[in-house]
């Protein structure tokens, strides 16, 4: 298990107990063979992508122990502890939260000139046992976009399923020539007769170019798609002499449906309602931006002499 940003702090500045200079990344190393973490558990990103979760919390831990004077910078990425840091240690602590760095008064200065507070539950950082929270402020800005992203997905969806059979097949095409599919967007959206004809909903170029052609069937769907769906799209594709197909929708398939689809020489890629939103969300289709906020950091490349 991952341990929070608080859990760490302690084991992190023992760590720097040996008075030597040490670099973030060794620091992490070090952390993670302590709370005898799995490579799974060291690789676990954050819900952006971004950073492992580990990583961010050990630069957490570290930032507020700076705050707190107990560990300070040396250079560039290097770190060592203090005096204080040392004094410290010296009342053979058992924990080390949020709550005791307050009894510091760098901390306390720090933490009154920034008023920190969490607005996404409304509580201060620090001790969940005390009503606060253990997650890192970057932590608490993903999860709660996170939360945001699925909230509006499922609507999303939802408004998908209440549109006509005809503009969701334009939403998927809209959706390919965004990914890059296709050459015009007339070209892209060519249809091969009426909706379902053969199994097939539309082709597509592969690319601007033409090289390739992939094949589209878009169904709005409610409950599970049958497997046997799946097996006549793949055999239109025969009857097509067809390489490639897209099946894309609103609802989801059943494991032996991407089981089928691995067994044939044909390439189909499966598209359910979650994928659909996420690809929505990504290439920016039936959404707009209502706000955008940047996460900075400081670029010590900038700062170095």
């Amino acid at each position: 298990m991952i341990p929070d940003y608080q859990s760490i702090m302690l084991p992190l500045l023992k760590t720097m107990s040996d008075e030597k200079t040490h670099k973030l990344r060794e620091l992490i190393e070090i952390l993670a063979i302590h709370f005898q973490l799995s490579d799974d558990e060291k690789k676990e990103l954050l819900p952006s992508g971004s950073q492992a979760i580990f990583d961010n919390r050990v630069g957490w831990a570290k930032f507020y122990l700076e705050k707190a004077n107990l560990l300070k910078t040396e250079k560039r990425g290097s770190y060592h502890i203090t005096d204080l840091g040392l004094s410290f240690l010296k009342s053979n602590p058992s924990e080390l939260r949020t709550k005791d760095l307050e009894e510091f008064k760098a901390f306390k200065e720090f933490k009154q000139s920034i008023n920190v507070k969490n607005e996404v539950d409304g509580t201060d950082l620090g001790n969940s046992e005390n009503g606060e929270s253990n997650k890192t402020p970057e932590e608490a800005l993903e999860y709660a976009y996170q939360k945001l992203k699925n909230d509006l997905s499922r609507d999303l969806l939802d408004t998908i399923k209440n549109c006509s059979p005809a503009f969701f097949e334009k939403l998927v095409i809209d959706l390919l020539t965004k990914m890059g599919y296709g050459g015009s967007r007339k070209d892209a959206g060519k249809a091969l007769g009426k909706s379902g004809d053969g199994g097939i909903d539309g082709i597509i170029k592969e690319d601007k170019l033409g090289l390739d052609t992939v094949f589209i069937q878009a169904k709005r769907w409610e409950n599970v798609v049958p497997v046997r769906e799946i097996r006549d799209f793949a055999g239109a594709l025969l009857s097509k002499k067809a390489r490639k197909g897209i099946f894309i929708t609103t609802s989801s398939f059943p494991q032996s449906a991407f089981e089928f689809v691995n067994s044939i020489e044909h390439k189909i890629i499966l598209i359910d309602g979650e994928r659909l939103t996420d690809l929505m969300f990504e290439f920016n289709v039936g959404l707009s931006t209502q706000s955008a906020y940047e996460v900075k950091k400081i670029d010590s490349d900038y700062f170095e002499e």
